[in-house]
């Protein structure tokens, strides 16, 4: 790995003439070292509701058992971290160098990522022993026990604060991955039981303008970044306007009563064939195609039509804009990645707290809300709500540059038939949550936590 992730370390160089920390970095290291546990500790907290059963079954090729995932984020501790700074190293088992790698061709083979659910062994059980086991490993390269020199504690802070960001990911899959799972089951089961709903505000749709012109996005260089969002750079945007809210559930029962789902001029040509072919009349998890009726992490609730629509693919998406625009008379559409990042930066700038919408932080909602207020001026539920879908496909901004050795496979290869999702989810971290952080997906992706923001020219 010749080149490094843009993170920020906070690591000093020591002294001349030394080869130990300065008191800086030993503060710093520290500070890693409780995040590193706090990380891995929510992680497992994810899973403790759940059986053995549970975190075994895989119910589809594009999501991964829970037992995986507990298992694949302590792979990349052991593989990129211990394997390459680790005195002495040893695999904690020679097999799981295979069987938990996703998809590091720079690493070696891979299990078939279909097949993964086909895997009983190890059990449950054996996967926390073995993050057990790497944890109590990583503590010690982090404490006394690590490496005394600059460089090399530069390194394993840049590794480390890299593999924590990738398991607060996989904490995010591991949410959307069982409730596909659950959604199977004809009992619908209760991950976790619904808090106590605060109070929410039926908001009309208006539109936020923004005169555009020339602008920037990308990661600005502070703080934790994936190389995917950066470098930073200029962009020229016509005038613009983002709607002040999410689509709701109740626009969409319209879109769905109108007959969105069986009219093909609403639809891209790939994507009628996939309404076709996969038989859809509705948003995935709706146990009724009236709407009624939704399934939930929480179980099988009533839908809140204030609420905003979820589970819906950049297909739906982009037939519900045309539909709209065609009900409406306005040219509406999606917004582009550039013009959500400039208006979720903007709002930054008035002082609104782009979290402020935000419910999983609140108690423990795991299902999208209806507003808690009406607002004017900047709009709402940026961000920990639900993924946003763009027309941007998902490409390299100019002069893009991938991470060097194995870890440079995060995300560069991905760059292809893919578009871009912004803002975060109910499943999201929060602090996992930044204003340049970009999601991607196919276009018939619907399992993760999506939905849709509407965008339109200004003349």
């Amino acid at each position: 790995m010749s080149a490094k992730p843009q993170a920020e370390t906070a690591v000093t160089k020591a002294p001349a003439g030394g080869s130990g920390t300065t008191p800086e970095s030993g503060a710093a290291a520290q500070a890693l070292a409780r995040r590193y546990s706090q990380v891995r500790a929510a992680t497992l907290a994810l899973a403790e509701p759940l059986s053995e059963a549970d975190c075994q079954v895989q119910s589809m090729p594009d999501a991964s058992p829970v037992k995986w995932h507990l298992a694949h984020v302590t792979w990349f501790f052991e593989t990129f971290v211990l394997e390459r700074h680790e005195a002495d190293f040893r695999p904690h088992h020679p097999s799981f160098r295979v069987l938990f790698n996703s998809y590091y061709h720079g690493v070696g083979e891979q299990h078939p990522r279909p097949q993964r659910g086909l895997v009983t062994r190890p059990g449950l059980a054996e996967v926390r022993a073995y993050r057990a086991a790497v944890d109590e490993r990583m503590a010690r390269l982090l404490g006394a026990g690590g490496p005394r020199d600059a460089a090399a504690h530069a390194d394993i802070a840049m590794l480390v604060e890299l593999g924590l960001h990738h398991e607060q990911q996989h904490q995010e899959l591991i949410l959307t991955d069982l409730k596909h799972l659950f959604g199977c089951s004809p009992l619908a089961p209760v991950y976790r039981p619904p808090g106590r709903p605060g109070p929410t505000a039926a908001v009309r749709h208006e539109w936020c303008g923004s005169a555009g012109g020339l602008v920037e996005i990308g990661h600005a260089g502070n703080g934790f970044a994936f190389d995917n969002e950066t470098p930073r750079h200029a962009v020229f945007l016509r005038p613009y306007a983002l709607g002040n809210r999410l689509v709701t559930h109740g626009e969409w029962q319209a879109f769905v009563a109108a007959g969105g789902y069986a009219e093909p001029r609403w639809w891209l040509s790939a994507g009628w064939d996939w309404v076709r072919q996969q038989r859809i009349t509705a948003p995935l998890y709706w146990r009724r195609d009236d709407g009624t009726q939704i399934f939930t992490l929480h179980g099988e609730q009533a839908a809140d039509p204030h609420a905003p629509v979820v589970h819906v693919s950049y297909y739906e998406a982009d037939a519900y804009a045309r539909w709209r625009a065609a009900e409406s008379g306005e040219p509406v559409r999606l917004p582009t990645e550039a013009e959500w990042e400039h208006a979720a930066r903007r709002a930054a700038g008035s002082g609104t707290d782009l979290h402020a919408e935000g419910l999983l932080a609140d108690d423990g909602a795991l299902h999208p809300r209806a507003p808690r207020r009406a607002r004017t001026g900047a709009p709402l539920q940026l961000f920990g709500d639900v993924w946003e879908w763009t027309a941007s496909p998902y490409q390299a901004y100019p002069g893009f540059r991938p991470w060097g050795g194995a870890v440079g496979e995060y995300n560069g290869k991905f760059m292809v038939n893919q578009q871009v999702l912004r803002g975060g989810s109910v499943a999201t971290p929060r602090d996992h949550i930044r204003a340049s952080y970009r999601n991607f997906f196919p276009t018939e992706t619907r399992w993760q936590f999506s939905g849709v923001r509407l965008a339109r020219d200004i003349d």
